[in-house]
């Protein structure tokens, strides 16, 4: 046979195992595993982990048991499977996080303990399959809240134990804003539970990720990553997981979050880019993310932008999720002083129930306390947002909006919009703000209220469920503002209410209102 020929041959071979996803596996419980959670496997994982790499890669294959185990670093090339009934229960002893390593928490880079399941600058790396990580935090969460009492007794750590002695000499030249050094007293920082670092091709699928210690998927600086039909449980309370969020890709790209059931102790999803100076200097937007088809029930919010996004969010879809028991359904957070751009968002198909808080919040004052300042890189940016088609009931409040005055949110429209609400939406401090076919009912005030802003289309606005002597519409200080297409279809005392601003009005038909335009002098 000629060479060329045997060439050809080995050619189609390496081709088709790649396809086909051959790769070496390595039983754990083979190798001397013990899957009873009575001795930790860490350093029989690891060193297998690396066996793997060295050999080109390999599927790490954990079989039915519980497996005990400290942090996990993955390397390029490395699959994780779990089969049913298998799970990875990691150690609750604090020292075997040790030593500390470069982690980024909440947007700022610092040495602290290793989280759970690591990687730095890694290509293709998989968690699947049908069984469960277990993150074991109850004892992280009891020392958060422990060290949190004492700080908010004696205004500071009298004591520090060793850990928190180690991370004051670790993070010595840390610098961060004044406003958030307030965090750094306590000197002590639970791990996330997946914390990838600028690795590229990251895919997590099947499996059940639960009890983290804080945040849970958290890929930091990577590109091309996939989550895929994975339950998140984090208890929201009795007792309670502070901060473990679900799903929180920061200054990521190519992101892909679909067919996930998220039940956690903070915010079910989260976009991030970093925080303030430290974000700007990272420099990475989060960008080109979609998020569908996701079952969101216990969390602070459901989709959430920020607060950390001083390198700025862009190119997000949102579509065919519901949320049913957060705090908030879409929450957008900034203060001054963070900086970044928020651009060219899209939120479809929405369905929302049981929200304590509101439905949509898109907020620039989230901090209440700064003062305007001229627009600088600290200047926050809300622009090219669009929301369609979302129902809702049983929500507290319909939404709000808040620009600062030197940036007001611009170019936010909602359409086809239909919540029942205790209290309706409010803005204050935008531009070019539209609403199109909406229609919200409350139980007390008015169903939209707006302050300050400038270039308002109101567009086919009604409430089904007009309370009496209340207008179904308030505008205050504002100009440019177009009230066009209304059609009120049931009886209303009041309709429109505007004090010192300029509106036209066309094309509204209002019969059934005792009132339709009242101006406030």
């Amino acid at each position: 046979m000629k060479k060329t020929t045997i060439q050809k041959i080995c050619t189609l071979l390496i081709l088709f195992l790649s396809f086909t996803g051959y790769s070496k596996s390595y039983d754990i419980r083979a190798l001397g595993a013990d899957n009873t959670a009575k001795i930790k496997c860490t350093d029989l994982i690891n060193k297998t982990i690396l066996q793997a790499a060295n050999e080109g890669g390999g599927t790490l294959y954990f079989s039915s048991g519980t497996y005990l185990t400290g942090p996990i670093t993955l390397k390029s090339n490395i699959t994780i499977y779990l089969e049913t009934g298998a799970t990875l229960k990691f150690s609750s002893d604090f020292k075997d996080y040790l030593p500390f390593q470069n982690v980024r928490y909440e947007g700022v880079f610092m040495n602290t303990f290793a989280p759970l399941i690591n990687a730095y600058k890694a290509d293709n790396i998989t968690i699947k399959g049908e069984g469960t990580l277990d993150g074991n935090g109850f004892d992280w969460w009891k020392e958060e809240m422990r060290i949190f009492q004492e700080i908010k007794l004696k205004n500071g750590i009298e004591k520090p134990n060793d850990f928190q002695k180690m991370w004051t000499e670790a993070n010595k030249d840390l610098k961060v804003e004044p406003y958030y050094q307030g965090i750094f007293k306590k000197q002590f920082f639970r791990p996330p539970f997946i914390q990838f670092l600028e690795c590229n091709k990251i895919r997590i699928e099947g499996i059940r990720i639960q009890n983290s210690p804080f945040w849970t998927i958290n890929p930091e600086g990577c590109n091309d990553i996939v989550v895929h039909g994975v339950t998140i449980f984090n208890p929201a309370k009795d007792p309670h997981g502070p901060n473990t969020d679900g799903i929180n890709p920061s200054s990521c790209s190519n992101v892909r979050i679909s067919n996930c059931f998220i039940s956690v102790g903070d915010d079910c999803i989260t976009i991030k880019s970093g925080r303030d100076l430290n974000g700007r200097n990272y420099g990475k937007a989060c960008e080109n993310i979609t998020i569908t088809n996701c079952v969101m029930l216990a969390g602070h919010g459901g989709v959430v932008i920020g607060s950390e996004m001083s390198g700025g969010v862009k190119n997000v879809t949102i579509s065919n999720c519901v949320f049913d028991g957060t705090d908030a359904g879409i929450r957008m957070k900034a203060s001054r002083g963070r900086g970044g751009i928020v651009e060219n968002i899209r939120v479809s198909n929405i369905v929302m129930r049981n929200i304590s808080r509101n439905a949509f919040t898109f907020d620039l004052f989230y901090d209440r306390v700064s003062k305007p300042e001229a627009v600088s890189e600290r200047t926050p940016i809300f622009r090219n947002i669009h929301i369609s088609d979302v129902s809702g009931v049983g929500i507290n409040k319909a939404g709000e909006i808040k620009g600062i005055e030197e940036m007001p949110i611009s170019e936010l429209s909602f359409t086809n919009i239909n919540l029942e609400a205790k209290e309706g939406f409010s803005s204050d401090i935008t531009s070019n703000l539209t609403f199109n076919n909406v229609d919200i009912s409350t139980q007390k005030g008015s169903a939209l209220e707006f302050k300050k802003c400038d270039g308002l289309v109101l567009n086919d606005i009604r409430s089904k469920k007009p309370l009496q002597n209340q207008p179904i519409i308030k505008v205050t200080d504002s100009k440019n503002v177009l009230l066009n297409n209304c059609f009120q279809r049931v009886p209303a005392d009041v309709f429109l209410e505007f004090k010192n601003s300029e509106v036209i009005q066309g094309n509204n038909f209002l019969s059934l209102v005792k009132e339709p335009i009242r101006k406030i002098q």
